[in-house]
């Protein structure tokens, strides 16, 4: 299977440094889990109050 693999990348033109190049920015660029647990709160309970006084 790896040997087929090889093949196609060749006939492709993919090579093993644009491979690792890849696997670089996935873990540089790969975003973060959202936290969904975090989305079960209200947003208005998320939210920190603006606190603003009366102004004279």
């Amino acid at each position: 299977m790896k040997r087929i693999q090889k093949w196609f990348e060749q006939i492709a033109g993919i090579t093993q440094e644009e491979r690792e190049r890849w696997a670089l920015a996935q873990q540089v660029f790969a975003t973060q889990p959202i936290d969904v647990l975090a989305l079960q709160v209200p947003a208005y309970w998320r939210r920190k109050a603006r606190v603003s006084g009366v102004q004279r």
